[in-house]
């Protein structure tokens, strides 16, 4: 799917989507079956906002349930299986192990309680939790803290890579009648008698401007749902959570760990990710402008470093072991709470003639907000009474790169060079990917082929820095960059990394 020019998009389509994250490439793809005209748009890259800073799970919120939140447990639970099912390769089975020790809250019996239901919510197929001694336990995770421990909870959520979800999801649904571009912005909404009826459009790399006329617009923009709302939307309590990212060999699982922070009992966690191990996360009030890439600030610096040092306190990580950090901003909806983890995770719905707005919500539950948006749209319009069915279109196998990719896996290593397929230094990425997301999936900044469709700059030292000669006749073949050009994109994308990814922060 190339980027195409903005004079050539149609003048009039069934519905703009505007916002390009997990919840919008959610509607495009729910929409797109549904044999509308749609167009989605995104102001910056796709999944470049929360949808590509995310802990990456696929779960059910375990923790939920603590809240009283049970509809929301189970429908993402059910969420996170369908997913298993339906998007094999790239949501895959995550064991969590949760270790117990000497006076803490909650204890065993209702760990075990809560875990019960839990899987009883997840139905068949469904691996049960059970309970192991502090020797089976190490034996299992050897780096865990030995003092007190009791013996540790088994049980099983799901990972993914939350970019290549967004992804997928867009460019399996991209065709004819379904268009969806970045670097694009809905500068404004048109209004004729009171009502919706489009919006102006402006191409963000040439300036060009104008004016699409559609019979309904989405506003899915999360956390900037209230800038192009006028009002009607909910108010937004934007919560930050930050990660690090450490090479396997430094933070080695074989399994998720999740335990309690000693400073304030909230849930963290640690696993397996894309060859490396991540870690986090925070859930604090971001008060700064929602218009700047969030960055983990020195608080959470040190917060999340004594975290790691209080559940794994032999392997004496700090800061410079990390290979990145990464932060996003999670769009809540203010429901008061004077501590932000106890705000609630279900999505907000707003409508007026001709515009349905959505935000909040969770990364595994698209697929349902995506339907109750449609279904609201329909009050209005009844073609966009959503329909039934897969989400994802049947894939060969359920191999990583089929997962990744979709039904484009066949073609792209029918496209490729066998010689490019194979993984690129220490990371389970392959120039064929690089190759083929530049020549395909509307790459315009180093920063989408190696933070988005990739996640090199995140797994790789130094944001990849070592593997960029290697990456530079792939940019200059498909994407006709010239060797100058490719010293900007390199320059530009070296100062973003430096800037939002590096781990060394001074911590005050």
């Amino acid at each position: 799917m190339r980027r195409e020019a903005l004079s050539s998009l149609p003048g009039r389509v069934d519905l703009v989507i505007i916002g390009g994250g997990i919840t919008g490439a959610g509607l495009f793809r729910e929409a797109s079956r549904l044999g509308l005209n749609v167009l989605l748009l995104e102001q910056a890259d796709f999944a470049s906002g929360t949808s590509s800073g995310s802990s990456k799970l696929v779960h059910g919120g375990l923790r939920y349930l603590k809240t009283g939140q049970w509809n929301l447990t189970l429908e993402s639970v059910r969420e996170r299986q369908r997913l298993l099912r339906e998007a094999a390769g790239l949501v895959e089975r995550q064991p969590f192990l949760m270790p117990l020790y000497r006076g803490m809250k909650p204890g065993r019996t209702a760990l075990r309680f809560g875990l019960w239901l839990y899987d009883r919510m997840a139905g068949s197929g469904h691996a049960p939790s059970r309970y192991i001694d502090a020797a089976q336990a190490l034996a299992l995770e050897p780096s865990l803290r030995r003092t007190g421990l009791l013996g540790a909870m088994l049980y099983d959520d799901a990972r993914t890579d939350d970019a290549r979800l967004v992804l997928r999801l867009i460019f399996e649904s991209a065709g004819r009648r379904a268009i969806a571009r970045n670097y694009t912005r809905a500068v404004e909404l048109l209004r004729a008698d009171g009502k919706v009826c489009g919006v102006g459009v402006q191409d963000l790399l040439d300036s060009s401007v104008r004016e699409i006329h559609a019979a309904m617009v989405i506003n899915a923009t999360g956390a900037w749902a209230e800038g192009l709302s006028q009002g009607e939307a909910p108010r937004l309590r934007p919560l930050r959570g930050s990660h690090f990212v450490f090479p396997a060999a430094k933070l080695p699982l074989g399994r998720a760990v999740s335990w309690l922070h000693p400073r304030d009992r909230r849930p963290i966690f640690a696993y397996p990710w894309e060859g490396a191990t991540l870690y986090g996360t925070t859930d604090l009030d971001h008060n700064e402008s929602r218009y700047q890439h969030p960055r983990m600030s020195p608080d959470e610096h040190q917060y999340l470093l004594e975290g790691l040092a209080h559940q794994f306190p032999d392997l004496q990580l700090h800061a410079g072991d990390a290979t990145s950090i990464y932060s996003a901003v999670r769009p809540v909806v203010a429901g008061g709470k004077a501590d932000p983890s106890a705000e609630s995770r279900e999505s907000a719905l707003w409508s007026a003639p001709g515009v349905v707005g959505i935000t909040g919500g969770k990364l595994t539950t698209f697929r349902v907000t995506a339907r109750q948006v449609l279904a609201k749209a329909a009050e209005q319009d009844p073609r966009f009474v959503p329909g039934a069915g897969r989400l994802f279109a049947e894939t060969p196998s359920a191999q990583r790169l089929d997962g990744r990719l979709g039904s484009a896996a066949v073609r792209m290593r029918e496209e490729m060079l066998a010689i490019e397929q194979a993984p690129l230094g220490e990371t389970p990425y392959s120039l064929a990917e690089l190759r083929w997301a530049a020549r395909h999936e509307q790459v315009v900044h180093l920063d989408d082929l190696l933070l988005r469709r990739t996640r090199i700059g995140l797994i790789a030292p130094h944001g990849g820095r070592a593997l960029l000669q290697q990456v530079q006749p792939i940019c200059e073949a498909e994407l006709g960059w010239s060797a100058e050009l490719w010293q900007d994109k390199v320059r530009r994308y070296l100062e973003l990394w430096q800037r939002d990814h590096a781990p060394t922060l001074t911590v005050s």
